[in-house]
């Protein structure tokens, strides 16, 4: 466990006397352990972006999950019933149920795209009886305009400009319509946060800190934009792949109906999304100071994050120079 955080709470008993093992698939959000060996916890030090609230949404989500027959993983509460635990700094500690499965981070497929999209789909079929508030709301987190206009006022100059540029200009010929209706969402689809068995057959979702009300465009648009780039983040090459994209929607068809509006809406939520991102990461790579990165391959988290910035705006353009085909895939 990194020296700079204290020992988790002892607020559950079941892991006394257990060692914890850092998660090798672990994101860079949270800090998360295994507990066990084979695993059968999950413990993590909650990132401070995340209001302790938001234990009350996986709760209620997971629970409703449960009570209609899918797996999921479920807070384990504390020994005094509670969902999550202080620890003496003030950071706030979880415990989760662990999951068996297998986690990929870079779609493999056409076969595990079909089955990453049914996944998505019985999850948004489970949830659409959930009578719940959310908690935690990260409002404008998927207000795409506002990212653009935040990202012109902040680029005035330097190496991060040709790439605002082209993402502010391909931003001004985007098509479709903000104006979308919302519904229950996971809030982060990307392969990483599904899980799969050994058979390729898809579990649960994984990471629920971003659960909350979005339009499905932005949640099927970030899912694609993660699932149908074969080159994943690592990469300035990027582009969107039909064969991937046709099997992840004939998934998600194959358990639930896409309404016409929602599938004209879809035909432009890739570049949308890979746009937003584009801008996000942009942004960073002037402000430095908010998205995680790797030291061993980049010098700084301003050359990651301006990489990461021209890999979605490559994205971008694949998915904008292919509409007419994504328009006939959803029709």
């Amino acid at each position: 466990m990194p020296a700079e955080f204290p020992p988790p709470p002892a607020a559950w008993q079941v892991l006394s006397g257990t060692p914890l093992e850092a998660c090798a698939d672990a994101g860079l959000i949270n800090h998360t352990w295994l507990a066990g060996s084979p695993p059968r916890y999950v413990v993590q030090r909650v990132n401070a972006l995340f209001k302790p609230e938001v234990h009350e949404d996986i709760e209620a989500v997971t629970a409703h999950l449960a009570a209609r027959g899918m797996a999921t993983p479920r807070l384990v509460r504390t020994d005094s019933g509670a969902l999550w635990a202080h620890a003496a700094d003030g950071g706030v500690w979880r415990v989760m149920e662990f999951v068996p499965g297998v986690t990929v981070h870079k779609m493999d497929s056409p076969a595990r795209a079909r089955e990453a999209g049914a996944l998505v789909a019985r999850f948004h079929s489970a949830v659409d009886s959930l009578d719940w508030e959310y908690r935690h709301v990260r409002p404008g987190a998927h207000d795409t305009a506002a990212h653009m206009s935040a990202l012109a006022a902040v680029v005035q100059g330097g190496p991060a400009l040709p790439v605002a540029e082209g993402i502010l200009a391909a931003w001004k010929d985007w098509p479709g319509s903000l104006d979308q209706p919302v519904r229950h969402a996971h809030g982060d689809l990307k392969i990483s946060n599904l899980r799969f068995d050994a058979a390729g057959r898809g579990v649960c979702l994984l990471d629920l800190d971003t659960l909350s009300r979005l339009s499905l465009d932005v949640e099927l648009g970030d899912a694609w934009r993660s699932w149908c780039n074969p080159v994943g983040e690592d990469g300035t090459d990027t582009r969107l792949d039909l064969d991937l994209l046709a099997a992840a929607i004939a998934g998600y068809r194959s358990e639930r109906t896409l309404p016409r509006a929602v599938s004209e809406a879809l035909a432009c939520a890739v570049e949308r999304i890979a746009l937003e991102l584009a801008a996000r990461f942009c942004r960073d790579a002037v402000e430095d100071r908010y998205f995680g990165w790797s030291s061993t391959r980049f010098a700084s988290r301003v050359e990651h994050n301006l990489f990461r910035a021209q890999g979605q705006l490559t994205l971008a353009r694949s998915a904008a120079a292919q509409r007419r085909e994504i328009a006939r895939l959803l029709a």
